[in-house]
């Protein structure tokens, strides 16, 4: 059974990139949605992990199957489309995988849970940075009035973190293992929001001390992209999670990002293409 499945996915995938890739010029130029996604996703690709040996140099094969793989699923589900970020979130998958089918279904999958983070009235992602506040008002109190007094509490500076899992915050082994411990779901299937208030509780002196505007600590949070001790954060994050309880379950919303929707068709809003 598991064999035929696995048959019959690697069909169904080669099946639709079969079809995007026979598109001609002369199609593509009367297929606007082609062309859009299309073009968001060359640009994309060509600057995603190309430090790493796997993925540099030119006309490298996994570039190409990387493109390959979000065309395919820009049209697998295709009123998400594409949205940047999400090149970022295959790009291990492929890296580990090394399979382009299995990959593109993997993907799929973490699509179901984190699709959310990319819908155009952007509510997935309004969802846990609203959590994220209150799991802060939990558990530092005087770093979320702080917070406040400033006028940062829409937490708009953790949204990188928060939309590609710290994909950008960590080198490439980090992350792989950041999301293994995520997305096992220990401890809590909103870890990662526990992770950003660990991240924030370590240099909560810093940021009030220095009495951080919201512009300043966007730029301070960016900046912190490579210098974040993971081994000490996720003890913190963990920790923290432990601590808050039930209290802190209480904070997050029900079907909050990563929670899968109880009804899958109502996952996704019917939406443009969007550049995040």
């Amino acid at each position: 059974m598991v064999s035929r499945i696995s048959f019959l996915q690697g069909l169904t995938y080669a099946c639709i990139n079969f079809l995007l890739q026979s598109i001609s010029t002369e199609q593509a130029k009367r297929f606007t949605k082609f062309r859009e996604r299309k073009g968001l996703i060359d640009k994309d690709v060509v600057r995603t992990d190309r430090s790493l040996p796997f993925y540099d140099g030119d006309d490298n094969p996994n570039v190409n199957i990387l493109r390959d793989i979000l065309l395919t699923y820009s049209f697998y589900n295709f009123d998400l489309g594409y949205c940047q970020g999400m090149s970022d979130l295959l790009s291990p998958i492929l890296f580990v995988m090394e399979d382009e089918s299995e990959s593109f279904w993997l993907f799929v999958a973490l699509m179901e849970r984190l699709g959310p983070n990319f819908n155009r009235d952007q509510n997935g992602m309004h969802t846990q940075l609203f959590a994220l506040s209150k799991l802060v008002e939990l558990l530092d109190s005087p770093l979320h009035n702080y917070f406040k007094q400033n006028e940062c509490l829409n937490y708009f500076f953790c949204f990188r973190w928060v939309l590609i899992q710290f994909k950008r915050e960590f080198e490439y082994k980090k992350t792989m293992r950041l999301w293994e411990v995520l997305w096992t779901h220990y401890l809590s299937e909103h870890l990662h929001l526990y992770v950003c208030v660990a991240i924030l509780k370590r240099y909560r002196n810093k940021i009030m001390g220095e009495q951080m505007d919201f512009d300043t600590l966007l730029k301070f949070i960016n900046e912190l992209s490579g210098r974040i001790d993971l081994d000490a954060i996720l003890r913190d994050a963990e920790a923290l999670c432990i601590c808050a309880g039930e209290n802190g379950a209480a904070c997050i919303p029900p079907g909050t990002p990563p929670s899968l929707p109880v009804d899958n068709g109502l996952l996704y809003s019917q939406q443009d293409d969007d550049v995040l």
